[in-house]
């Protein structure tokens, strides 16, 4: 479904070298969803971009054998200039589906109201927040990309119905979750990995990566 061969990524920081990810070497396979600790600071977001495609290796090979979403709270999909309506047809009509459709379910999950004609610049973070969940969800993906760092909503309404359909999407699809706690995986995950110094540990479960996580603090 998606696998790493041989996949390095580090960048310069102006001081130093930062090793995001060192000759690693793995496999997600369909159904077995996968969490990755990692402490705040080593490149979560950078792994999750690049099994996205939004950033590449700097060595090593990357192979998407199925519909991959893009991460959950990422925001570069939306043109600020353009109201939500203009963005989610848009959308729909790279992915080959209905535009009626896509906006129809957009309006019903995020609730905007009149800002859903508005541009998105004019937005808040958690109003984009709640348009990119709307749109993760409405594509309808085979493997779901969860960064922990996505920005949340306070609208209760909003939480209710896509925590909802994102539970009854998730029992039949794949995950990978990253994020420096693992209470965070424990509802999502069947193995789990733990990424320290460039180097990702993988495990049959989340408590023997917990136990790694937890040993090297």
């Amino acid at each position: 479904m998606l696998e790493f061969e041989n996949v390095s990524k580090s960048f310069w920081t102006g001081k130093r070298r930062k090793v995001i990810l060192s000759d690693a070497t793995f496999r997600v396979e369909a159904g077995n969803s996968m969490g990755i600790l990692a402490p705040n600071g080593t490149g979560k977001t950078t792994l999750i971009n690049m099994m996205a495609g939004l950033e590449k290796p700097d060595e090593g090979k990357i192979r998407r054998y199925c519909r991959i979403s893009f991460p959950l709270g990422f925001m570069g999909g939306l043109t600020g200039k353009h109201t939500a309506r203009e963005n989610v047809r848009y959308i729909a009509q790279l992915y080959g589906l209905d535009p009626d459709y896509v906006e129809a379910f957009c309006r019903w999950v995020c609730n905007l109201d009149e800002y859903f004609e508005m541009p998105i610049n004019t937005y808040s973070s958690g109003m984009t927040a709640r348009l990119n969940f709307a749109l993760l969800l409405v594509l309808d993906f085979d493997l779901y990309l969860i960064d922990e760092g996505m920005p949340a909503s306070t609208d209760v309404e909003f939480n209710r119905k896509a925590g909802d359909i994102l539970r009854e999407r998730l029992q039949n699809r794949t995950v990978i979750v990253v994020s420096h706690q693992a209470k965070t995986l424990e509802k999502l995950c069947r193995s789990a990995a733990v990424l320290r110094n460039g180097k990702l540990y993988q495990f049959d479960s989340l408590e023997e990566a917990k136990a790694l996580y937890d040993y090297q603090g």
